[in-house]
């Protein structure tokens, strides 16, 4: 790890309230991401208390050449942060909602689940995750393939406004008409171009939705997961769909027809006429018997039940790509792959329906530029000793399996490897050069990690 002079850190400590260093008692709690594999070491972290704080870092670090990271809730780091200082933004957690014009405005601490809570009194609603308990700047800056995406589109096409520290530690306002270029950038760019802090974005009038999970017996996979195959492709946009194999642990808050075996989860979520929506999933009702069946009309805030997510930190290694088609003939390459008898030592290996809203491009152009994926592939394991090279060898051996049907590139807010192989993955050679020329503009030295991949 690559440390501050005494000078340095003495300087760094006069700029915000919360400064923690390795070895301080706040330091550990401020460092660590969600995914407790990757490691994290950063020279200092910031606890910021606003925007202004953090724009005294930036400018900061970068008089001083020092890197700098962003981090909210952890779910998206990847990059060791050895010599770096590590901006933590949870104490942003501004939530406003104007409801009579559908929009709201929350700060870069804010999480999915308290966004879904303010708007449910107002019979509005967000284009959250699946995941509530993600933030709202990362998973939107990435794009944001939400449950209600077939029907609604990205996350990041909602948005109408950022506020953001720029490279230089200038804290600008991003608008489709203020700083366009920074807009286009941020709506979908990963936060390469910066560390926003607050985002402003137009609200939905849903208050309930007919959705939830099938869960089927592991001896039922096979047929459920070839039903799906054929089943999926003929559903209206208004229905967004997954399927998940998946070989949960024994441990609290699994439920116990779940726990310790293989299992199979259909999910759904349909907005619109309930009836219409148990019309449409009532074939895949048909091909076996649920072990468990949560599919009702629901509340909208209770979004995360359809996938159920884990919330505690957890050691994680993920798998992903993205799919042109989901053919019977990739059906029964997953199977064989991943399912029952496989040997995987997956928690969970998902495909996940896209196409829909999500292939129309938006008024205002977006570096987001991967409409045309038609699935995700999405797989997680423990990382840990005694497993953690099983689950890395069996993700390769699934991905070589689903080859004929894999796409070129990835989705931003899945894209993994180093910095550099993220960006070539999650955008195309156009939005690439746009966006390195954006960087170097607005970071001219160079110290955003995020950005690192456009250098």
């Amino acid at each position: 790890m690559n440390d501050l002079t005494p000078a340095l850190r003495a300087e760094l400590a006069a700029l915000a309230a919360t400064v923690a260093f390795p070895g301080d008692p706040a330091y550990a709690g401020l460092a660590m991401p969600w995914n407790v594999a990757i490691p994290s070491a950063p020279a200092a972290v910031v606890g910021a208390a606003d925007a202004a704080e953090i724009a005294r870092v930036v400018t900061f670090a970068s008089a001083n050449r020092i890197p700098v990271a962003v981090q909210c809730t952890g779910h998206g780091a990847m990059t060791p942060l050895d010599g770096a200082i590590l901006i933590a933004t949870g104490a942003l957690d501004e939530v406003t909602i104007h409801a009579d014009e559908r929009w709201a405005r929350v700060g870069a601490g804010v999480r999915w689940q308290a966004v879904l809570d303010a708007t449910a009194p107002h019979g509005l609603a967000a284009l959250a995750g699946s995941s509530p308990g993600v933030g709202v700047v990362g998973y939107t800056t990435g794009g944001g393939h939400g449950p209600l995406a077939r029907q609604h589109g990205l996350s990041a096409d909602r948005v109408r406004a950022f506020d953001v520290v720029t490279g230089d530690g200038v804290l600008r306002r991003a608008t489709a008409t203020q700083e366009p270029d920074l807009f286009w950038g941020l709506r979908g760019g990963k936060g390469a171009l910066g560390i926003v802090t607050a985002i402003e974005f137009d609200l939905l009038p849903i208050a309930t939705l007919y959705g939830g999970a099938l869960c089927f017996d592991g001896a039922d996979a096979g047929a459920v997961v070839r039903a799906w195959a054929a089943w999926n492709p003929g559903l209206p946009s208004q229905a967004t769909t997954s399927i998940a194999l998946l070989n949960l642990p024994e441990m609290p808050g699994i439920p116990a027809p779940l726990a310790g075996r293989s299992t199979l989860a259909v999910r759904f979520a349909w907005d619109g006429d309930p009836a219409a929506g148990e019309a449409a999933i009532a074939p895949m009702r048909a091909v076996a018997t649920p072990i468990i069946d949560m599919v009702a009309v629901m509340p909208y805030a209770a979004l995360g039940m359809i996938h159920t997510d884990p919330v505690d930190p957890m050691p994680a290694h993920e798998g992903h790509a993205p799919l042109g088609s989901f053919p019977i003939e990739a059906a029964e390459a997953l199977l064989t792959a991943a399912g029952p008898g496989s040997g995987s030592p997956q928690v969970v290996t998902e495909i996940r329906q896209l196409g829909g809203a999500l292939t129309v491009e938006p008024t205002v152009p977006a570096a987001f530029c991967r409409r045309d994926v038609a699935y995700s592939l999405f797989c997680v394991g423990i990382d840990a000793p005694g497993i953690g090279e099983a689950v890395r060898g069996h993700q390769q051996a699934l991905r070589a399996a689903m080859a004929p049907w894999t796409m070129k590139g990835a989705l931003a807010n899945f894209a993994l490897g180093s910095t550099q192989e993220r960006f070539a993955r999650a955008f195309t050679a156009d939005v690439l050069v746009r966006l390195s020329g954006i960087a170097r503009t607005y970071d001219p030295n160079g110290i955003l990690l995020s950005g690192a991949g456009l250098r």
